[in-house]
């Protein structure tokens, strides 16, 4: 028999199939543990994520950032340990907070930011037991080998962002050149204090910069050590001017502002060294809860500039007195004081706003209320023609009407017979125009606009559109006699006197011997009564609705970052022209005698005389006084940013989000 026979024969062959019995059980018994094994990881790693999905999605719905306050790594701390995860040496916890950005090919990436809290992400590590692949090759490696595995996992969670809308009235003026810087220094000048002498392509050049409205606002909390992104504290802390226009100078700088640009911003800083300290919150509304994304908008510099200015002038007593060169007024005082700031800009959710359009979450802007206080002189009245011989007429009118009344009068003759023995007596004394000044105040507020209502599309169908509530042209104006003093308190109006046209005020005369002499200082004003002229009134007021609209071409409201969609409002008419007819029916005011004057009875026949006197003297004051108020509302108004007949709202609203939050990464 051959050595292969005796090899290949069934007894050698006995107990094969047990030893591959026995090794496919090994491999069985390693595949089982193999899967088991991890199982068991997969399952720690799957707990694991389930903790960091629940951690994230719990610090965005209770509104967790990473500032002092509403920590998000608090509420994240306390989901986990609610899910039975405990921190510590074995297990870690980080939460951090941001934005998302999204790349140009659509991958949605996480980008840290403690200052915003757009999204939160949580990221965990536990240490486990490594698995059994790893103790073998722990057996059979000749280098150290970890017999515990590391599991890692993150989530991003972000809230559904809300509808932003922002409403703003803008400068109206077009262009500057070197007539209107001539206005805006003297007129910045007087209403910060100090001296502004700026250039014609300075001023330019401040309306034609924008300023992004985020990043002035970062700057500004650096410059002021406000935590970043608190922004509702930053807005409600207490500045100066100089503090303000420096975070805009640097912010314009670094954006590639032109040297006229940073050198304007100097020069008014210093200008503004001793105004008086303001709140931004002031002139800037920003809705409680507003996220970071709906401040990140352009402003236009030189609104910025005007808000700040306007704003510390009217947190001062005083108020600016204006060469009358600047407007051409000859003979006449011109004073400005800004009584209610301007809200220039006013960010907010429509939804909240819509609720309650002049409530504590409107979206609210308006521009400044100035006061204007004009003083003529009365040599500027005396010398229009006519003027004085329609007031001479009055009187010389009245004259024999006095006469005849007192020689009538048993107590007019018994007083003659007096003078006649050298007692006293009183005769008239007529005054024409005896006030130095006739004053005219006019409160100048242009506009105000306020969000009522918003809608935004609804999948592939809907419309996107914002209405705005305008008000233009508010004018209210005063004439007659006003104490400057008190004329520009902001916490009353103003208070108007009749302006005396004529004083039929009575002296005391003796006669001794046919000859008279009458004492000038025994003079009682109207105590024969007489005539004033007072004027308090509003004029030229219109409102309407502004609807922004992707149903109208050129009007669909732009999303935030970009330039904002503006509609002009209708003007009533034209404001001068208004003003003009508002003066022509000012009505004369009698004044009553002055106690039990037996002179008393001349108010009859002045009464009888007034419709005669009227049609001569009106025309002529309302002539006089209309065109000061025409280079007041061109000149003076524009370079504060006020036209009251050329007002522009602009409007953005990005529509957001519906849902709670969500896991986006």
């Amino acid at each position: 028999m051959s050595p292969r026979s005796r090899f290949n024969g069934p007894a050698r062959q006995r107990g094969a199939i047990g030893l591959m019995a026995a090794a496919t059980l090994s491999l069985a018994v390693v595949m089982l543990l193999l899967v088991v094994d991890s199982g068991r990881l997969y399952m720690e790693q799957r707990k694991l994520q389930r903790v960091v999905d629940n951690a994230a999605l719990e610090a965005v719905s209770r509104g967790g950032t990473c500032l002092p306050g509403l920590s998000a790594t608090n509420y994240a701390a306390q989901s986990a340990l609610r899910n039975g995860y405990i921190v510590d040496a074995s297990n870690t916890l980080a939460t951090t907070c941001g934005t998302l950005l999204t790349t140009a090919t659509g991958l949605r990436t996480f980008s840290v930011d403690a200052t915003q809290a757009v999204a939160v992400k949580v990221a965990a590590s536990r240490t486990v037991t490594s698995s059994f692949a790893g103790g073998v090759q722990a057996l059979f490696s000749a280098t150290p080998v970890s017999l515990n595995t590391t599991l890692n996992a993150s989530a991003v969670a972000a809230k559904p962002q809300p509808t932003v809308a922002r409403l703003d009235i803008r400068s109206n003026l077009a262009t500057i050149d070197t007539a209107q810087s001539n206005i805006l220094n003297p007129l910045f000048s007087g209403l910060l204090g100090g001296n502004v002498n700026l250039t014609a392509l300075g001023w330019e050049g401040l309306l034609n910069t924008d300023i992004n409205l985020l990043k002035y606002l970062d700057q500004l909390a650096i410059n002021l050590n406000v935590a970043a992104g608190h922004y509702t504290q930053l807005l409600d802390t207490q500045t100066s001017v100089t503090q303000l226009i420096q975070a805009a100078a640097t912010v314009v700088q670094l954006g590639g502002a032109t040297a006229q640009v940073t050198t304007a911003l100097g020069q008014l800083q210093v200008a503004a060294i001793n105004a008086a300290p303001v709140r931004l919150g002031d002139i800037l509304q920003l809705q409680t809860g507003t996220t970071a994304a709906g401040l990140d908008a352009n402003l236009q510099l030189l609104q910025l500039v005007q808000g700040v200015v306007q704003l510390a002038n009217s947190k001062s007593a005083v108020a600016a007195t204006l060469p009358v060169s600047v407007l051409g007024l000859a003979n006449v005082t011109v004073r400005v004081k800004v009584i209610e700031p301007p809200q220039f800009s006013a960010i907010g959710d429509p939804a909240r706003a819509k609720v309650d359009p002049l409530g504590a979450d409107r979206i609210y802007v308006r521009t400044a209320q100035v006061r204007t206080l004009l003083s003529v002189n009365l040599p500027v009245l005396s010398g229009v023609t006519g003027l004085t011989n329609a007031v001479l007429g009055l009187v010389g009118g009245l004259t024999p009407t006095l006469n005849q009344l007192l020689s009538l009068n048993l107590v007019g003759t018994l007083n003659s017979a007096l003078c006649l023995l050298g007692a006293g007596c009183e005769q008239l004394d007529p005054q024409l125009l005896p006030s130095p000044r006739i004053d005219i105040s006019l409160d100048a507020g242009g506009a105000k606009s306020y969000v009522t209502d918003y809608s935004c599309p609804t999948g592939t169908s809907g419309t996107k559109s914002l209405t705005a509530h305008t008000v233009t042209s508010l004018a209210d104006l005063k004439l007659g006699k006003i104490d400057p003093i008190n004329a520009f308190s902001s916490a009353a109006q103003p208070t108007v006197a009749p302006l005396p046209l004529i004083d039929l005020g009575i002296v005391t005369c003796h006669k001794i011997l046919l000859l008279g002499s009458c004492n000038p200082a025994t003079h009682v004003p109207f105590g024969a009564g007489g005539i004033g002229i007072k004027l308090d009134t509003s004029v030229a007021q219109n409102s309407q609705d502004l609807v922004f609209s992707s149903t109208t071409p050129f009007a669909t409201p732009a999303n935030l970052k970009l330039p904002p969609s503006v509609l002009p409002a209708v003007p009533t008419s034209n404001l001068v022209g208004s003003l003009s007819n508002t003066l022509a029916g000012i009505n004369l005011i009698v004044y009553q005698p002055v106690g039990s004057n037996p002179l008393g009875a001349i108010v009859t026949g002045v009464a009888s005389l007034i419709s005669d006197v009227t049609n001569r003297l009106l025309p002529v004051v309302t002539s006089t006084i209309s065109p000061l108020l025409d280079p007041l509302l061109n000149n003076l108004l524009k370079g504060l940013g006020i036209n009251l007949m050329d007002v522009k709202v602009g409007a953005n609203m990005t529509c957001g989000q519906t849902g709670k939050a969500y896991l986006v990464i």
